[in-house]
């Protein structure tokens, strides 16, 4: 699930940034490192594929990549509370840009080999862990900036998600592409890019700073405030303990996917990086589409609609006989699986209270980011002739844990208040 992971509040105050400065301070600086992010998000599993032609490692090197970036998280979030967005996004985008500059120097360099794929690998593993410091960093500038703007925030924030999701319809098709010209192509691109937003990143607004005093406690601390408040909000728990097992299909489709569409299908590595900006559309499609139907349906009725498409789908997935019946399955499990989270982050911002928001969203950030270092182990230890199977037990388990969450959510009187406060508020 897509997710924003920075909505606190400002200290205090500011004044709202002029509109022209925002296509140069706010728009521009995440742009880059928005097409960087989701190039590195689909394009180094192809790369490790292109490069060692072993569906293993590059479920391995899928797992490589998420493991730093749920370990980062929570120190990616402390560095921007107390360096600030604009510090932590150059830096992280610039040391992207230089280890990815030294790959791309290495990969020329080297025969294949051995050495070339433990390179590849570590490049995964950087890449992950790196662009999540920069993601974060940039989702605290969208959200000073948005609540800056007073009464244009829902502009600004419209204008963002379009910066999102026109990268993730554009990342996996340019990095496919540019895999075709050779990997050092698309590492050299990627490294490009990496420059750009480090360049963008120092003129970004400032974001509130906090006291670096007892850090290791309050961090600590605000995991189980989370859980506290997570357990205290039933309706809550349930959503992202079913989304949880949701994650791991969808985490296991975009490790797999690579691998069925180059090996089963016979397609090229541009194949790929079409199907998932097909995917990306679909996803904003039925993202329009559920905040309309909030209004006929209510939560509970959008949650049970979109998770039956996407559990469907991905049953329908196991057995695809064609790349094309593929892709429209992959669209339209995309498509359940925005719609979900549209339904996760209504729930989400009308029910956790405001003095415990941040921590009580770190938690269930965490908890739906986990699947996604399982479902690489899962493929690096699969054949590539059991991964129908593997996809079609998950698609089994998504629909069970979807079925249990809405079940227990439909008599629950708090889903009825909430969906009156966001019926009231679409």
């Amino acid at each position: 699930m897509t997710i924003s992971v920075y909505e606190g509040r400002p200290a205090g105050r500011h004044a709202a940034i002029p509109q022209g400065s925002l296509l140069r301070r706010v728009y521009a600086p995440r742009a880059f490192d928005a097409l960087a992010f989701s190039m590195a998000t689909y394009a180094m599993p192809l790369l490790v594929l292109a490069t060692t032609n072993s569906a293993s490692l590059t479920g391995l090197a899928f797992a490589l990549e998420w493991i730093p970036r749920v370990a980062a998280f929570g120190l990616a979030g402390d560095l921007v509370d107390r360096r600030g967005a604009a510090v932590v996004c150059f830096v992280a985008s610039l040391t992207r840009g230089l280890l990815v500059a030294a790959g791309t120097a290495v990969l020329i360099v080297l025969p294949q080999g051995t050495a070339e794929t433990v390179t590849v690998m570590a490049l995964a593993a950087a890449t992950g862990a790196l662009t999540q410091f920069s993601f974060i960093a940039n989702e605290a500038v969208g959200a000073i900036v948005s609540r800056r703007a007073e009464t244009k925030a829902h502009r600004v924030q419209s204008v963002l998600i379009g910066i999102d999701q026109t990268a993730t319809l554009t990342g996996p098709v340019l990095g496919g592409v540019l895999l075709l010209a050779g990997p050092s192509r698309m590492l050299a691109v990627l490294s490009a890019l990496s420059f750009l937003a480090a360049a963008l990143a120092l003129q970004t607004p400032p974001t509130p700073l906090r006291s670096a005093q007892g850090g290791a406690s309050q961090r600590g601390d605000g995991l189980k405030v989370g859980w506290l408040t997570l357990r205290a909000l039933p309706v809550l728990s349930w959503l992202v303990a079913g989304l949880a097992i949701s994650n791991l299909a969808l985490a296991l489709l975009q490790s797999a996917s690579p691998i069925i569409v180059v090996e089963r299908f016979g397609l090229s590595t541009a194949a790929v990086g079409t199907l998932w900006s097909a995917a990306a559309a679909s996803t904003l499609l039925a993202v329009a589409a559920c905040r309309i139907a909030l209004n006929r349906l209510g939560l509970w009725g959008v949650g049970v609609v979109c998770s039956t498409v996407a559990a469907a789908a991905c049953l329908a997935l196991s057995q695809a006989p064609t790349y094309t019946t593929y892709a429209v399955l992959m669209a339209l499990f995309m498509a359940g699986d925005g719609g979900l989270t549209v339904v996760l982050r209504t729930l989400r911002s009308l029910l956790i209270p405001p003095a415990v928001f941040g921590s009580t969203l770190s938690l269930t950030i965490l908890l739906l980011l986990l699947p996604f270092p399982i479902a690489g182990i899962m493929v690096a230890l699969t054949p590539p002739s059991a991964l129908d199977h593997v996809i079609a037990v998950c698609g089994a388990l998504q629909a069970v844990a979807l079925a249990l969450a809405f079940l227990r959510l439909r008599a629950d009187p708090v889903l009825r208040t909430a969906d009156s406060q966001a019926q009231a508020t679409v």
